[in-house]
């Protein structure tokens, strides 16, 4: 698409754009009776106002059922609890380009980290590494961490992190491919996101899957920051196992339910697990005996009784994206952060960390500012721009598809024509 940077033009684009029904399902946060211009779907999404309702349908159903909740359902509700997590099944499966029978939305990201580890990584004398990338989120490094020492190993002697390059803060396909095959003899398990945190940095997850498999060693993802915001092929890029939050570009609410991904050839070998009552087969589940017997698919991996509350949340912000569709939001997404790189472009202030090559980004810009970083972003807070300050000197912006608009991002390059 050829820019313009100017209001007609940003409006012209708003009025062509065949998901701008989907801003009216969201709230939109207001400061003074005006709307903020949210670029910060990347770390909270903002809620749709089906929330509530589903909510409450939920705790009609507690208040009029009780217990029998699980089992029955009132006059308005679609199904009972014992199987509320399988509604939540087609739209993911859809998001995610997977099977319905390899996901299911179950605890939070980290707790999930640490179920599908138990399962995926298998340390030998010879075969025990780790390889990941440097800088990844914090709390997948611990959880690596502590899953070392738990298999009674050193994560320094385990641990293989592949650094960003110094040219321009990136890590490279190539750079993890030659890393797995370095170090393929000695390698149990390849771990790392799916799309990077703090760069924006989207990778090549079908080749480096490939390259995984080309060496037989089992491969997982945080799609913490790709889920809801790039296309994903898990079932047939052959991805082993990965796991998310959706809280972010799924809109589902402060420290909503996340899910886990288990690709179909693993369902029949049950794998080891840390198992509870709620991943044992359901058409036995409640007879009470001793041994288990996972659940079918992914829903062995279980452990605990669901949240409904936060599933009812859950199932009401996926149906928006899975309505919307990945296809017209990967469109729209482009074209929008498209448009802000090219309203950030006359800024000798800036640098944009995040590739410039669509295919290797999301909906992510992060900026690193030369001088008075902090600064500049408190001044874009003060005038309604709600951005995400990471220290030492990035601002990140993430234009969403579902409720972000054209007229918004030009905006924002007028605050910073302002500011700089």
């Amino acid at each position: 698409m050829t820019y313009e940077n100017s209001l007609a033009f940003a409006q012209t684009l708003d009025e062509a754009d065949p998901l701008r029904r989907f801003r009216d399902q969201f709230y939109i946060p207001q400061r003074d009776g005006n709307s903020l211009i949210y670029l910060c779907g990347n770390s909270l999404g903002l809620q749709p106002k089906t929330a509530r309702a589903a909510l409450d349908q939920e705790l009609d159903t507690w208040q009029k059922l009780g217990v029998e909740g699980w089992f029955d359902k009132p006059e308005g509700a679609e199904q009972p609890w014992l199987g509320y997590h399988n509604s939540c099944k087609q739209a993911l499966s859809q998001i995610l380009g997977a099977e319905p029978s390899e996901v299911c939305p179950m605890n939070a990201l980290t707790v999930n980290l640490h179920l599908l580890l138990a399962s995926f990584y298998r340390p030998t004398e010879k075969k025990y590494k780790i390889l990941t990338i440097k800088g990844d989120f914090p709390s997948d490094q611990y959880a690596l961490e502590t899953q070392v020492k738990h298999h009674g190993l050193d994560p320094a002697n385990v641990l293989i992190e592949i650094p960003p390059r110094a040219d321009d803060g990136l890590i490279h396909t190539t750079d993890i491919q030659h890393a797995i095959a370095e170090h393929a003899d000695s390698l149990a398990l390849i771990w790392m996101s799916g799309l990077n945190y703090y760069t924006g940095q989207f990778y090549n997850m079908a080749v480096i899957a490939e390259t995984a498999q080309k060496h037989c060693i089992p491969i997982g993802f945080d799609l913490a920051h790709a889920i809801g915001n790039v296309p994903l092929r898990l079932h047939e890029w052959g991805i082993d196992f990965a796991t998310w939050c959706s809280y972010k570009y799924l809109n589902g609410g402060p420290g909503a339910v996340s899910g886990v991904f288990v690709h179909e050839k693993h369902h029949q070998g049950n794998l080891p697990r840390l198992a509870g009552w709620w991943g044992y087969r359901e058409d036995k589940r409640f007879e009470m005996t001793p041994g288990f017997l996972p659940a079918p698919g992914a829903d062995g991996w279980q452990v605990s009784t669901p949240n409904i509350l936060a599933l009812a949340l859950h199932k009401a912000a996926i149906s928006i994206t899975a309505e919307a569709g990945i296809v017209a939001l990967r469109q729209k997404s482009e074209q929008l952060t498209g448009f802000l790189e090219y309203v950030l472009t006359p800024f000798d202030d800036i640098q944009i960390l995040t590739p410039d090559d669509p295919n290797q980004r999301g909906c992510q810009l992060s900026l690193l500012v030369r001088k008075n970083g902090k600064a500049l972003f408190t001044y874009l807070t003060e005038q309604g721009i709600i951005g995400d300050w990471r220290e030492p000197d990035c601002i990140r912006l993430a234009p969403t598809p579902l409720y972000n608009t054209f007229e918004e991002v030009w905006k924002v390059g007028q605050a910073l024509r302002k500011f700089l």
